[in-house]
């Protein structure tokens, strides 16, 4: 039984660093029901970059 438990302990270490690789924004959400681990959720976000930003570090021209 100890086999069992030490591989199922592994497979859900595996898919908890599956759910965390390549996330930048985010998060992961683990649910425990009677102390198992029942859902592992991902929820991620892309940030994009503000238009004021990019304005604000363009040169500015004279006018002609």
């Amino acid at each position: 039984m100890a086999k069992k438990r030490e591989a199922l302990d592994d497979r859900l270490k595996e898919k908890i660093a599956e759910a965390l690789e390549n996330l930048e924004y985010g998060s992961v959400h683990i649910v425990v029901h009677d102390s198992q681990v029942v859902q592992i959720e991902r929820t991620e976000k892309y940030r994009l970059p503000s238009e004021k930003a990019e304005a604000k570090n363009m040169p500015i021209r004279a006018g002609k």
